[in-house]
């Protein structure tokens, strides 16, 4: 069993593909344990020109990879054994060679990394039984991997965290879920809700933003938008509070929020069964590509192939649907990045 969690295109017009394998064979050389994290190199043509396992005798996984300004490549995971895990970064090489690996104290989950603009790297993730249940964890990594600092933020129930990004003016916006109301966490609509927060460049928190009603919201990813504000994208099991047209089930949620993290509209995408958005980006013309997994035969997500399919949604700057497609087989298919 292999699994893909994200893609990016390289400066060279190749690829950098990172996620876990279990494989000893095929494309797979150099695993080490029960399960790697992989991290595969293409080129324009989606020809192998190297891969790496990175792990241990335990189960290893890698949830985020992206280019840096050398060249190489940091990569943020986690090692996970039977009671526990632990997260950690890695630096690559253009080549794919290791230059180092360093855990991230207090975290169990990294799920999100970025090269920030003075040559470190900022990790988002889920901290490791704070409050005991688990917190936002953000840790600012020097250009060697060194923890430069770390917030772990959120209330007494769970809270985790899924994608960060530098924004323009040095700090960071970072979303995932929420099922506290309280300490760093208010307006919490019920159940888990998307929680979105903006950080200053030294990590203090500037605002918060419960978004969701009343059943369970989760928050997969966020990119800062041309006009300065936001666009996040995940699942909605509500169809109340700042939820609506819930479609049935789970549906796509997308949502723009402004500079300041008050929400401008929000679209339920996908059927009546569960659907679930897992990354959203601008494009050039201003609108916004949604990717993830669709349960649903109707909706959005009607010309499904069977069992669950890639189910990719064009919306306009407005947030209005310009084209839909399913992509998949009868078996079962997931689009992550």
């Amino acid at each position: 069993t292999d699994y893909g969690y994200s893609v990016q295109e390289t400066a060279d017009g190749g690829y950098i593909v990172a996620g876990t394998t279990n494989s000893i064979d095929g494309d797979v050389s150099g695993n080490q344990g029960s399960g790697d994290a992989w991290v595969v190199k293409l080129d324009s043509n989606r020809v192998i020109q190297w891969q790496k396992c990175l792990g241990t005798t335990l189960s290893d996984t890698a949830k985020c990879v992206r280019q840096t300004s050398d060249g190489g490549y940091i990569v943020a995971g986690y090692t996970s054994s039977t009671y526990s895990s632990t997260a950690w970064a890695a630096k690559l090489s253009s080549r794919g060679d290791l230059d180092w690996k360093k855990d991230i104290s207090n975290t169990e989950q990294a799920n999100s990394i970025q090269q920030t603009s003075d040559g470190g790297y900022v990790v988002a993730g889920r901290s490791d039984d704070y409050y005991s249940n688990g917190n936002f964890s953000v840790t600012k990594l020097n250009p060697t991997g060194a923890a430069e600092w770390q917030k772990l933020l959120g209330g007494s129930s769970l809270d985790y965290a899924n994608t960060i990004q530098q924004t323009t003016d040095g700090g960071y916006i970072v979303a995932g879920y929420t099922q506290s109301n309280d300490r760093d966490v208010s307006g919490n609509h019920g159940s888990s809700d998307y929680w979105v927060i903006k950080l200053d460049p030294n990590g203090k928190l500037n605002w918060q933003r419960c978004l969701g009603g009343s059943s369970g919201d989760v928050a997969n990813s966020i990119q800062q938008t041309t006009d300065g504000g936001y666009i996040v994208a995940g699942s909605a099991s509500s169809n109340d509070g700042d939820v609506s047209l819930n479609q049935g089930g789970v549906d796509y949620w997308v949502v723009k929020l402004d500079s300041e993290g008050l929400m401008k509209w929000q679209r339920c995408l996908g059927g009546s069964s569960t659907d679930n958005a897992n990354s959203v980006r601008q494009t050039s013309d201003g609108g916004y590509i949604v990717a993830g997994q669709a349960h649903s035969t109707d909706g959005e997500a009607s010309y499904n192939h069977g069992n669950s399919d890639f189910l990719v949604v064009k919306l306009d700057s407005d947030g209005v649907t310009e084209w839909k497609k399913c992509l998949g087989g009868t078996s079962t298919d997931y689009g992550y990045s």
